[in-house]
This record gives structure tokens, sequence and C-alpha cells, in this order.
């Protein structure tokens, strides 16, 4: 592994748990997980299976130490290792087609709902849920897939060319 994309790897992790920290819980505690932008860029910008797993543990490890659900380290770990590698293979799938912001947006939005129901289902069998589990995907889920659907729109094209910028001037 480069240390060039190592470092941008903990870069992105790092500001993704800055936002997973700061963001505020707004229904039962739960709040949408920002974490999950930062992985999903981190997937997009160095798409291999080691890079995956290292940006899948390390955001599942800071979503688990900065949890505000009771009893969601578990569920946090298990919910990005499955996330990360589902929302990998979809990108390669259509990474032949297009690597544009629309489908790396919509590539988000699914990642999203993927992670939301896959934090819920695994929370709901290891410690139970404050709420019923409809409520909680369509109160914390859903706004969480509009947030970091608009966010990586914002965010994709600037951070991509910048990569583009950095790789050529290293490789010149």
């Amino acid at each position: 592994m480069k240390t060039k994309t190592l470092v941008s790897l903990s870069l992105l992790i790092g500001i993704g748990a800055a936002l997973h920290f700061i963001v505020p819980g707004f229904f039962l505690g739960m709040k949408p997980d920002m974490m999950l932008l930062m992985m999903f860029l981190a997937i997009t910008l160095f798409p291999e299976k080691k890079n995956v797993f290292i940006v899948a543990l390390a955001a599942g490890a800071i979503s688990a130490m900065t949890t505000t659900f009771p009893g969601g380290q578990i569920p946090n770990i298990i919910d990005k290792l499955a996330t990360a590698f589902l929302f990998y293979l979809l990108f390669i799938s259509l990474k032949k087609f297009s690597t544009s912001v629309v489908t790396v947006s919509v590539l988000t939005a699914v990642g999203t709902i993927i992670s939301g129901a896959v934090f819920l289902g695994s929370a709901y069998y290891l410690v139970s849920l404050p709420g019923p589990f409809v409520a909680l995907f369509g109160a914390v889920v859903l706004p969480a897939v509009l947030l970091n659907t608009v966010a990586m729109v914002i965010i994709y094209p600037i951070v991509n060319g910048i990569v583009k910028k950095s790789n050529v001037t290293i490789n010149a």
C-alpha cells in the first residue's frame, strides 16, 4: 500500500470521525452517520479490497467509540464491514459504465440504505431497538440518505479533482 493512499484514507476517516462526533442526534438519540459519506468517498477514490477492509475496520471502530445509540458498538462494526464491501461490489460493477457524480451519488444513497438496514437489523437482534424498526428507518435512515447524497454531490467532484491533480503531480 502506498503511503500517499494510506494518508488520504486516514484523512477521510478523520474527517468522518469529526463529522460523526459533532452531528447531533435528532430521533431517540440516533443521528445520521456522516462517517459513511467519508467511507464511501474513500472507496470510490481508492477502490482496492485492502483499502476497503482498512477503511471499513477504521470506520466501524471509530463509529463504535462515538456512537450515541445504546449498545450500538457491535452493530456499528458489523454495519461498516458489510456496507463497505457491498458498496465496493456495486461500485466495481458500475465503474465499467461510469464514475460520474450521478453514479457515485446514487451509490451513496443505496449504500446508506443498506447501512441503515444492517445497523438497525443487527441492533434489533443484539441489543433491541428503542422504537419500531420502520419508525427508526423512516426517521433516521431516510434523512441520512438525503443528507449523504446531497453532501456527496457537493464533495465528490472537489475531492476527485484534488486526488487526480495530486496523482498527476506525483507521477510526473
